[in-house]
């Protein structure tokens, strides 16, 4: 077994321990919806069986010399807008959801994934950094609206809401930022880096974005919850 299909089956083992763990949240909801634990742990199992044609030796294509794993996209463009949803799920928590922002930003999201899968198709060099520059500018729509119009829907709903999003946004940012680059950097882009390596950050960061990202959001709204329960039973109990 060489590298890449090691990272690739470690990948799978950890998207599924993942999984097991939301479902086991979901047993005991505290207070969160069960519909964000339902996405939480459809995101794991979805991207683990994608990495798992990876690690059989599918998914990939071979265009212009240039090795395209496909399989990855399949992930991003389910996964990624699922993240999204997430994330705005979490920016209005307490208040009515506004689905015309929320569709807006999944969709954005799938044109990102889908220019990136025609950039790496792309045999001509010109062609896929163009398809590149369109995804990435597609990107910074996202970052505008997870930081300006998500962000304020956040407002009003108390202090402890803001924070929870604004540490959930940054962390967010910091990982999301980071394909671009490892894109840009690899073998998909200017080659800088092999594909082994390549192959290790596409697992690394995934998890961390995927898991991580779940387990911080969903840990986070169980401490919302339960503090708002616990302020509302010292409320009765001074009333009463």
């Amino acid at each position: 077994m060489d590298l890449q299909t090691a990272f690739h089956w470690i990948y799978v083992i950890s998207m599924m321990i993942g999984a097991f763990y939301f479902m086991s949240l979901g047993n005991n909801p505290r207070g969160v919806p069960k519909s964000e634990y339902l996405v939480a742990t459809f995101i794991p199992i979805w991207s683990g069986l994608a990495y798992m044609a990876m690690a059989l030796g599918q998914g990939k294509v071979e265009i212009a010399g240039q090795i395209t794993h496909y399989a990855r996209y399949i992930d991003w463009i389910v996964t990624t807008p699922l993240l999204l949803l997430s994330l705005s799920w979490t920016a209005m928590y307490f208040i009515a959801k506004d689905w015309t922002l929320i569709a807006a930003l999944m969709a954005t999201q799938t044109i990102v994934v889908v220019t990136g899968l025609i950039a790496d198709l792309s045999g001509n060099g010109e062609a896929r950094f163009l398809w590149y520059t369109c995804g990435v500018v597609a990107f910074l729509v996202i970052l505008w609206g997870i930081w300006i119009p998500l962000r304020a829907k956040t407002r009003g709903q108390g202090v402890e809401l803001s924070r929870l999003y604004n540490r959930l946004s940054t962390y967010f940012t910091v990982l999301w930022v980071s394909y671009p680059i490892v894109w840009l950097i690899g073998p998909s882009g200017l080659n800088w880096v092999n594909q082994t390596i390549e192959t290790l950050l596409f697992c690394v960061l995934p998890f961390f974005s995927k898991v991580g990202f779940s387990y911080l959001d969903l840990n986070g709204l169980r401490r919302l919850s339960r503090a708002k329960a616990n302020a509302a039973t010292a409320s009765h109990s001074v009333t009463h």
